[in-house]
């Protein structure tokens, strides 16, 4: 039995699978809101009261695993890969990266799962997959000639890099903030709420007052998103356009800098909540916008991915591989 993990800033799920068939089939599942808990081993604990005998364990977590550690980027856990095989009573546990986890989803989603932003030319080589939710996430699977395999990455932290003087005037909002703007300080649901602060503070639109009230008390990114897919509020969708133009552009950064012609993912929760605005034509753009390289950029696929599970399934396939390794060895 494998027990796999998908452990967010907003909630933590965990899912039992059966691999014995030689393909994964996902048995239980549970989610829990992360902030309820004081790590993740406390949740382990809880779920592991029922009857499944976990043999190995995968879990994707979001922050840079080092040494089987990781200190969670949108949490205050830290949690350890040791501790983890002891409660579980295994050899030993696999933590990796959330959107190494999705990126080891991706070769088990099926098209029903996949949402085509640009159709583009595929072919045999890197893939990329980034995904904005509480943070950004990204990763890349390197194109060995018979597999792909994938590799973590922390660039959501990489310097925000403005391209017009409306984004250089929103750097520039955001440092009287923060210490440092990373691209995650734009392209996640906080980040929408950064934009959104940003265009009303300069006087670049105006906050109803309505929607004043549904910020204060909702998620402030669901609600800004919500309204603009309303066409409720200019703002709001101003916002969003904002957002989807920086979000296209890394992206397209992303697939530059691992030469991604075998695809790019577009993962994470607030994609497939706003895949009409993914889909209107300014995301690919701006992903498109590098100048002599337009005409590549246009011949990349990309897709958004459907799946909520997708990392959960990634963390499982990552055990089962393990597991596999393990059998040959012997």
């Amino acid at each position: 039995m494998i027990l796999a993990g998908d452990v967010g800033g907003t909630k933590t799920n965990l899912g039992f699978f059966d691999d014995s068939a030689g393909s994964l089939r996902l048995l239980d599942f549970k989610t829990f809101p992360s902030a309820n808990y004081r790590g993740l081993e406390e949740i382990v604990q809880e779920c592991i009261q029922a009857s499944h005998h976990v043999t190995h364990a995968c879990f994707g977590v979001a922050g840079p695993i080092s040494e089987g550690r990781v200190q969670t980027s949108n949490l205050p856990w830290v949690v350890e890969a040791k501790k983890l095989a002891s409660l579980l009573k295994i050899r030993s546990a696999i933590l990796i990266n959330d959107l190494e986890a999705t990126a080891y989803g991706i070769a088990v989603l099926d098209q029903t799962s996949l949402l085509t932003v640009n159709a583009g030319k595929a072919v045999a080589g890197n893939q990329a997959v980034l995904a904005a939710g509480t943070g950004l996430g990204e990763a890349f699977l390197y194109w060995d000639g018979q597999h792909h395999l994938p590799a973590a990455s922390e660039g959501g932290h990489t310097d925000f890099a403005p391209r017009t003087g409306l984004e250089i005037e929103l750097l520039n909002y955001l440092q009287e903030k923060f210490e440092h703007v990373s691209y995650e300080r734009i392209l996640s649901g906080p980040g929408l709420f950064n934009i959104y602060q940003f265009l009303r503070d300069t006087g670049k639109g105006i906050e109803s007052p309505s929607l004043k009230t549904r910020i204060e008390g909702e998620d402030p990114g669901a609600a800004i998103s919500q309204a603009a897919l309303e066409g409720f509020s200019k703002l709001a969708t101003d916002t969003l356009d904002l957002f989807v133009s920086i979000y296209g552009a890394e992206a397209g950064n992303l697939a530059l800098k691992t030469m991604a012609l075998g695809g790019v993912f577009i993962g994470g929760g607030i994609a497939p909540k706003i895949r009409d605005k993914l889909l209107d034509g300014e995301f690919m753009r701006a992903f498109a916008d590098k100048g002599r390289f337009k005409e590549l950029m246009r011949s990349i696929p990309v897709h958004i991915i459907l799946d909520d599970k997708a990392a959960l399934k990634g963390a499982a396939r990552r055990a089962s591989m393990e597991k596999q390794r393990k059998v040959v060895r012997k």
